[in-house]
């Protein structure tokens, strides 16, 4: 199943090559705001720095939340317009800007509680460190499915947190695996300055894991007297796997070849 996932996201990347290096021009513009905009705002004060880091950290969010539709779309084998993005963004804006103000508070925390209670020098502050480290690792990899959750399942806000963790202690692993592969998506996007796979690469990524990943809750929920460690991911993957097909990497380059 895990190979899988990566042959469907490269396929399913390469089909839309064209729409996935125009949604990341849009990062790469945005990118600028919290990157680029403060340390130019810093030389009139730390306040309009942080403010101008804040808002461009959200507006990411809310276009990540957009691109995160489209890329569903993709995962779910249909052809998204940009005609749809409008559409996407005023269908999501809620859920991700309350996700981004979750994140850039988590930021906050921990650029604050980091220093402080390494100054302690004490137990009380070696063990708050640790919490403090060990509860971001989890928060990091539940929060993988927050917009893969948006798109595919709910739109309840409190559902989909509660979710997360749910789907990310059942799936440790798997989550894990979509961690690394999203880490190596990111390493190779430097050789291209991000316009792939970039961050919509990285996206379409986390969709497609998910829309896979969802076909075990369908499999259990009609099936709840079986183990849940002996998923028939051949039978399961078989409709998936014919709508990808059998490719070479020479029809991929020249199709009228094949």
């Amino acid at each position: 199943m895990w190979g899988f996932t990566i042959k469907k996201t490269f396929f399913d990347f390469w089909d839309h090559l064209f729409l996935v290096v125009i949604l990341n021009v849009g990062f790469l513009l945005l990118l600028a705001v919290p990157f680029l905009l403060p340390p130019w705002l810093y030389r009139f004060g730390v306040v309009p720095s942080a403010i101008s880091f804040v808002v461009g950290i959200l507006l990411l969010f809310l276009y990540s939340g957009a691109v995160s539709f489209m890329m569903k779309e993709v995962a779910y084998y249909r052809d998204p317009g940009m005609t749809e993005f409008i559409q996407f963004l005023k269908e999501s804006w809620p859920s991700s800007l309350v996700f981004g103000g979750i994140v850039v508070c988590h930021l906050f925390v921990l650029m604050v509680a980091f220093p402080v209670y390494a100054s302690m020098k004490s137990i009380f502050g070696t063990i708050a460190l640790v919490l403090i480290f060990w509860f971001s690792v989890l928060w990091f990899l539940a929060s993988l499915y927050f917009f893969p959750l948006r798109t595919q399942v709910d739109s309840n806000l409190k559902k989909i947190l509660k979710k997360c963790f749910l789907v990310f202690f059942d799936n440790t692993g798997f989550t894990v695996f979509l961690a690394i592969g999203a880490a190596i998506l990111f390493v190779l996007s430097f050789l291209t300055a991000f316009l792939l796979p970039g961050l919509t690469g990285i996206l379409l990524w986390f969709q497609v894991g998910f829309k896979l990943r969802l076909l075990k809750y369908d499999y259990l929920e009609t099936h709840p007297q079986v183990d849940r460690r002996q998923i028939p991911w051949d039978s399961l993957l078989t409709e998936d796997r014919e709508r990808v097909g059998k490719r070479t990497l020479k029809g991929m380059i020249f199709p009228w070849k094949e």
